[in-house]
Parts: structure tokens; sequence; C-alpha cells
């Protein structure tokens, strides 16, 4: 079994406050308020790579169940209960998805990186709208149908969240030339890309 090194840990623990913090970064625009805990969940996986990046939000997940209200709605092993929990489930498969195949990609490049944080965007909607149909018409009891829930859980927010991974494959990119990504072979960091697409 491979041992945490300290970088490792040390990165870990910073995404787990940086996705607390997002958490309760409010952006209100219209009607709606948006936070900032997507891009903490997108740029753990590109950073810190498949396995780390899912034990980042994966940490962040049970500190909340464990009682600490770092969720947006507070925290308590009862959040499972909470429709939109579903989403909290598909930030660390997001993490996975995105720290595994943003590696499997050469050169990295923004294009190829946001292609990347799209398809975990993908992952979040169809576990969190999932989830949240399901519990709100099974569960609380607050029937909803499933266009309802995907007009307003989906595509209403696909416009913001896009704009969340944009920033996040910069962000990435860029933290990528500095060195900063973790599991990335020594022969790999050695190279200076060119970035040919933009």
């Amino acid at each position: 079994m491979k041992k945490f090194e300290v970088r490792e840990l040390v990165l870990c623990a910073l995404f787990v406050a940086l996705i607390t913090v997002g958490t309760f970064i409010r952006i209100p625009i219209g009607t709606d308020v948006y936070t900032l805990q997507f891009l903490f969940t997108l740029l753990a996986g590109l950073l810190l790579g498949e396995r780390m990046g899912a034990a980042a939000v994966g940490g962040y997940v049970l500190m909340g169940l464990a009682g600490i209200p770092i969720f947006a709605s507070g925290g308590g092993p009862g959040y499972v209960m909470q429709p939109t929990f579903g989403y909290l489930l598909g930030f660390i498969l997001q993490a996975w998805f995105c720290g595994r195949y943003a590696r499997r990609f050469r050169p990295v490049s923004f294009r190829r990186l946001l292609a990347v944080n799209f398809g975990g965007m993908v992952i979040v909607y169809l576990i969190g709208i999932s989830w949240f149909y399901v519990f709100s018409n099974y569960v609380v009891d607050a029937p909803i149908t499933l266009w309802a829930a995907v007009f307003y859980c989906g595509i209403l927010q696909a416009g913001p969240d896009f704009l969340l991974c944009m920033a996040a494959a910069g962000l990435g990119l860029r933290c990528f030339h500095a060195g900063i990504w973790l599991a990335v072979p020594a022969v790999e960091k050695s190279k200076a890309y060119i970035v040919k697409e933009v």
C-alpha cells in the first residue's frame, strides 16, 4: 500500500479547506446564488490526481456528515436525506474522473482540460439530478416532475457552471506549468509543453 507523502497530505488538506470556503462564497446572479464549491472540486481533481482528488473531496463530505456545518445548509449524518446530497457524491466521482483523464492527454492544453471538466460536470449533473428527483418524490414528499428537475437543477445551472469549468481549466493549466500537479511522472514534469491549443 502506497504511503502518503507530506506534500500530498498538505495539498489534500488545503483543498478540503478551499472547498469549504468556496461553499460559503456566494455570488448572486439574477435570482440565483452560486458558490465556488464546484470550482474547487474541479481543481482538486486536476491538481491532485484521481486518488488524492477524490480523497480531498471525500474528506470534505465525511467532515460534513460527521456534524461539522460545512455544507451549504449545515451538516450532520441527516444530510444524506437532503435532495441536494447527490451533488456532493457527484463531486467525489467528478474529482476522480478529472484527475484521471486530465493526465491521459498530451500535451496538456486548455481545450483538453475544459473537455475533461465538462465531463466531470456531466457526472455531477447525472448523479445530482437523479438523487434530487428520487428524494424529492419518494423521501421528503416534495413531488417534482423529471423535466422540472432537469430544467431547474441542470439547464438553468449549466451556464454558470460551464464558466467555472473554463476557470478551472485555465487555473489548472497554469498550475501544471508551475509544477504543482501531483501524480505526474517525472519525465512529464521535466518537459516544457508548448500549448498549441488556446
